[in-house]
């Protein structure tokens, strides 16, 4: 999967991935255990490719890397790379990209009968009152979170 960077902006980066190549790589279809493995077990590998599982529509998923501490207590982290698909419904609960009033940010979606919050998940952060009044919008529902250790 190679990545094309798209534009950046003040707190993301965004890239589109070329989903026509295809790349297998080895997949423990059973797992990894993470307590005391087993001897006996016999593995099989079968393959994997990224770009059918992590593109469900390439035409409209995007990554960025994550700028920032707000959404720590969900798992991500600063620096931690989102999937992000642009074709999404927002829905309550969601993590989505957003743009507003000029800006981007990461945050869960709660959506009310005449406006909706962006919640962090960080206490340091305060959650987003949106209403008719700010340029909002949706930009994309993230679907995975790959991480670096």
């Amino acid at each position: 999967m190679r990545l094309r960077r798209l534009y950046k902006t003040k707190n993301f980066e965004f890239f589109t991935a070329s989903s026509e190549t295809k790349i297998e790589i080895p997949f423990v279809e059973q797992g990894i255990k993470a307590g005391f493995p087993s001897p006996a077990e016999d593995f099989s590998e079968v393959s994997i490719d990224l770009n059918v599982e992590l593109l469900k529509n390439p035409a409209s998923t995007f990554f960025s890397r994550v700028s920032g501490d707000s959404m720590q207590d969900v798992g991500i982290s600063d620096g931690d790379l989102l999937v992000i698909d642009k074709s999404l419904e927002a829905k309550n609960g969601k993590i989505a990209v957003c743009f507003i009033d000029g800006e981007f940010t990461l945050k869960k979606i709660k959506i009310e009968k005449d406006f909706c919050w962006l919640i962090p998940a960080n206490k340091n952060y305060k959650p987003i009152k949106v209403t008719a009044e700010n340029d909002f919008l949706v930009w994309g529902i993230v679907t995975y979170v790959i991480k670096s250790f």
